[in-house]
């Protein structure tokens, strides 16, 4: 068979794994032929390929980012981009089209499954938010470096006695910050799924000073908001998608809880660190298993499906299940985080 290949959307560690996986299994169990397009859906639409062979795809499973480049372009805004995707698809005679990424990149891979294309989607979000898996690789790295983040964070907020901030990804789902946050041991984390209360922040900050501890970490998701339902953004442009720029909730909240609490507050953003670099063992192993069950799916002829983890075993879904809705942070976690906090009426 002739696959083709893309990644789409932000980058993270793990995509190449992926690819390596499904090229190796391609190539050397079913004798498949592999094109990359370059730069997501934009490579769909202006035809830019590269081969994908044992040889380049070869010492690549450790790298980060994707030797395929990426791009947020969205097929539904370009004039005539599903036709061109579409006579792109036939020029290069693909017997099927793999394509990582997020809910945009599969919105748009259910797209062409229902204009005929045979696609399965493999799960890409740094974020952790796709529904139906219980893990998207790329997001362990980003934890790790997160939690190592908040950690070189404590030993100069406690050199100082300042409150810092540090900000996380996290648009609409606060897994990063929660998991890091928790790991890390700051004080408070702020997620997208639990309106900002200013006031209970700043009490857990001074119910800490109280108690001895001279310093305070707080994690924060960049899409947490204040009960009014606005985010910080970079400003005021929009991604193809439609999505605002986050960037700015460490810095407003760090200065709103040095005002009310009189606390030299610092803010830290952590942004694109926490997409580089070398994948943990935990994503190139689950990124591997994902590439060799997309070839499995492409071979037993169920299109339209995205390959998912549940528990410790692979299986799939519907691509429509899985961009139905976002897969937010559990009541569970919450709790967790809770019961490392003290109650209102601590003393």
């Amino acid at each position: 068979m002739r696959i083709g290949m893309l990644t789409g959307g932000g980058d993270c560690p793990g995509l190449n794994a992926v690819i390596r996986a499904a090229v190796r299994k391609g190539i050397q169990h079913h004798g498949d032929e592999f094109i990359g397009f370059m730069e997501g859906w934009r490579g769909v639409i202006d035809d830019v390929t590269m081969p994908l062979t044992l040889e380049t795809t070869s010492g690549i499973l450790q790298k980060g980012g994707t030797i395929l480049r990426s791009s947020r372009t969205n097929v539904k805004k370009v004039e005539g981009g599903f036709e061109k995707c579409l006579e792109t698809i036939k020029r290069n005679k693909l017997d099927a089209l793999i394509a990582l990424g997020g809910d945009d990149t599969q919105s748009i891979s259910l797209a062409l499954s229902e204009r005929g294309v045979k696609c399965v989607g493999v799960p890409k979000t740094i974020d952790n938010d796709l529904s139906g898996t219980d893990a998207c690789f790329g997001f362990d790295t980003a934890v790790m470096i997160a939690t190592e983040a908040v950690d070189r964070l404590h030993s100069t907020a406690e050199s100082h006695n300042r409150v810092l901030v540090c900000e996380v990804m996290g648009r609409d789902a606060g897994w990063i910050a929660i998991t890091s946050g928790i790991a890390g041991g700051a004080d408070v984390v702020l997620v997208p799924e639990v309106p900002i209360d200013i006031e209970e922040t700043c009490r857990l900050i001074k119910y800490r000073r109280e108690h001895g501890k001279k310093f305070s970490i707080v994690v924060v998701a960049e899409g947490a908001k204040f009960p009014e339902g606005t985010v910080a953004t970079h400003d005021e442009s929009l991604d193809s998608f439609g999505h605002p720029r986050l960037s700015g909730i460490g810095q407003t909240l760090a200065e709103e809880i040095e005002k009310r609490t009189g606390y030299e507050t610092r803010s830290v953003n952590l942004g694109h660190t926490q997409r580089g670099g070398t994948p943990t063992a935990y994503d190139r192993m689950l990124a591997t298993r994902y590439g060799v069950a997309a070839i499995d799916l492409v071979h037993a002829g169920k299109f339209g499906q995205l390959v998912v983890l549940r528990g410790t075993q692979i299986s799939s879904i519907p691509i429509a299940d899985a961009i139905a809705k976002t897969r937010t942070v559990g009541q569970d976690l919450l709790d967790v985080l809770k019961s490392l906090q003290p109650l209102k009426d601590a003393v």
